[in-house]
């Protein structure tokens, strides 16, 4: 069975409204960006594959390692454009300050003349963001869903 990336978009949007919550993953409860693609994972594929272990809100800034990268590329499919081909249902990770490791995920929802992220925000929960200029000159990679679920 294929899962398209318009479901993964229509559960990602579910998840709007959601309050930010550090660690957690429950649409309705509670969620950070992690957890929102967790979630949207479970919803869309099944089981995660692994459980994270606990993580402090400076993604591992201090030691320099980029953790949250590693674990998407060992659970998704990185494309090599980074930004170009960008297509709804991608997950891209963010950079949001140069210099520093990239620990801020969303999910694609629109793209076009007016893209659009979803993506769990510290102070307002989940929300649905333009994907601005700003935005999109911190995407350090993107990845797609293992959509194939047998």
């Amino acid at each position: 069975m294929t899962i398209g990336p318009d479901t993964i978009v229509d559960i990602a949007r579910g998840w709007v409204g959601t309050p930010y919550r550090h660690q957690a993953a429950r649409r309705g409860a509670g969620t950070d960006c992690l957890g929102l693609v967790r979630g949207v994972w479970r919803e869309a594929i099944g089981s995660e594959p692994e459980t994270p272990p606990a993580y402090s809100m400076d993604w591992s800034e201090p030691q320099g390692q980029e953790r949250l990268w590693h674990a998407a590329a060992d659970h998704l499919r990185e494309q090599a454009q980074v930004t170009e081909g960008l297509a709804a249902g991608d997950v891209i990770l963010f950079r949001m300050r140069s210099g520093a490791v990239a620990k801020h995920l969303g999910i694609v929802s629109a793209v076009g003349a007016l893209p659009t992220f979803v993506h769990a925000y510290e102070k307002y929960g989940v929300v649905e963001s333009p994907l601005s200029r700003p935005f999109q000159r911190r995407i350090v990679a993107r990845f797609k869903f293992p959509l194939e679920v047998f």
